[in-house]
């Protein structure tokens, strides 16, 4: 790890946010030096990560607003991690401003960073969670993660998140109806926003309804009620949300969902630097080649696929490339 790798982590540690700031942009570029980074930084912390999932236009940004303004209050400190829908011309992210969260910037106890979705279908940038781990090893006591909101596809969320809460508003009867198995699987808390509009306690009730029928499981998921906008609803969130995590700690489910997500972390880190380490192997001259015969309709892509995996030589030059994986 290079000495100034070093010293930003030391500096990251010591509570300096620039230092932050600058190992998430090397994390979110996936530099050669991310897996080291993620290495030395490696179960420090012990932050709650709250998932905010929900369909576009539910007010997920007004409602993560709110309940940072309650954390803060409470003199908890907050990392905010907000997936943002990808330009399809930059990759960058579309709503990066976050003008919502703006009272929040000059907070040094409050860390803002938005991320591009990067077209990632379960509404995740890949290094959602790696920027989670470093707010959580900055000393953050809650991370929250917002994402993109784009249906049942966010089950990437749970994998992430110790809670999540769904947000949805009185329209969205039909969404609920759509994606009824999704939001079983994907909720801890359901949060109704705009519940001040025609209809709200009608998805309430539909809610409730719904998780009747769900088999029990010790945990019982309640419907909330908010006006984010005016805050109101928003300390029972706050409430459930910290119930939710002491319930995952006493019931000892905290360990398991733990263990499951390092599970599946290790596979996608594994499947992203074999991708990398691929890509990078498809710029050597014999699988150029190989790729040509592809181009002409020489050969079809499956049988140039398997062709270059039975090639020893092509298959040890891949996993040869340590040093050129992380890139």
């Amino acid at each position: 790890m290079r000495a100034t790798t070093k010293d930003l982590i030391e500096r990251m540690l010591a509570g300096e946010g620039l230092a932050l700031a600058k190992l998430i942009t090397i994390v979110e570029n996936r530099e050669p030096e991310t897996a080291e980074i993620m290495s030395a930084i490696h179960g420090r912390g012990s932050a709650a990560v709250v998932g905010i999932t929900g369909p576009p236009g539910a007010g997920k940004s007004t409602l993560l607003d709110a309940l940072t303004v309650h954390y803060r209050a409470q003199g908890r400190s907050v990392g905010i991690v907000a997936v943002d829908p990808s330009s399809p011309f930059s990759g960058g992210a579309v709503l990066g401003d976050r003008i919502r969260m703006q009272k929040h910037f000059l907070d040094d106890s409050v860390f803002i960073r938005s991320l591009s979705a990067r077209g990632n279908v379960g509404g995740l940038a890949r290094a959602s969670r790696d920027v989670a781990r470093l707010l959580e090893a900055a000393g953050k006591d809650i991370v929250i993660v917002e994402t993109v909101g784009v249906g049942q596809s966010e089950l990437d969320i749970m994998r992430l998140a110790d809670t999540v809460a769904v947000v949805l508003v009185p329209e969205a009867g039909d969404t609920v109806q759509a994606m009824k198995a999704g939001l079983l699987e994907i909720a801890d808390v359901f949060v109704v926003n705009k519940a001040d509009r025609d209809g709200a306690n009608k998805i309430k009730t539909e809610l409730d309804q719904m998780l009747h029928l769900r088999p029990p499981d010790g945990w019982e998921i309640p419907v909330l009620m908010t006006v984010a906008t005016d805050g109101k609803g928003v300390p029972e969130v706050v409430s459930a949300l910290d119930e939710h995590r002491r319930h995952l700690q006493e019931s000892g489910k905290a360990a398991t969902r733990g263990a499951a997500g390092r599970q599946g972390e290790f596979r996608a880190v594994l499947r992203d630097e074999l991708g990398r380490r691929i890509e990078r192997a498809l710029e050597d001259e014999s699988v150029s080649s190989l790729l040509g015969r592809v181009e002409r309709g020489e050969v079809d892509p499956y049988g140039a696929a398997l062709e270059a995996i039975n090639d020893d030589r092509l298959v040890a030059m891949i996993l040869s490339r340590a040093s050129e994986g992380n890139r």
